[in-house]
């Protein structure tokens, strides 16, 4: 009997530190495009599911199709990856996502800085 108490408040004690990073985390926003040409026309939306270290996001433009990319985060929160835009173009995804922030820059055509906040 004592052993099966001791193995129960094991587990509960376990369960209860384990980081709260293992859980899944969604963040959202949204921003208007800077640079040339029409890019201060162009709003972009932003959804980012984190899963432990996996990162799934979505952008999706006015008017243009949603794009997924894929991630994983690295020491700090930080990731690195390209999300496929139209007409064979790519976008660099840079950011970080981590207790004390959770900003995500888009650099391609045009940039979009986002300032994600959980949801």
């Amino acid at each position: 009997m004592t052993r099966a108490l001791t193995k129960g408040v094991a587990l509960a004690v376990l369960l209860a530190n384990l980081p709260a990073w293992a859980q899944q985390r969604i963040y959202t926003g949204n921003t208007m495009g800077v640079g040339s040409g029409r890019c201060a026309t162009y709003k972009m939306d932003m959804e980012v599911v984190i899963d432990g270290t996996a990162v799934n996001g979505r952008i999706k433009q006015q008017g243009r199709p949603d794009r997924n990319f894929n991630a994983t985060l690295a020491a700090g929160g930080m990731l690195k990856t390209q999300v496929v835009v139209g007409g064979d173009g790519s976008m660099d995804v840079i950011g970080t996502i981590n207790d004390k922030e959770a900003r995500v820059l888009l650099d391609g055509y045009c940039k979009f800085d986002f300032r994600l906040t959980p949801k």
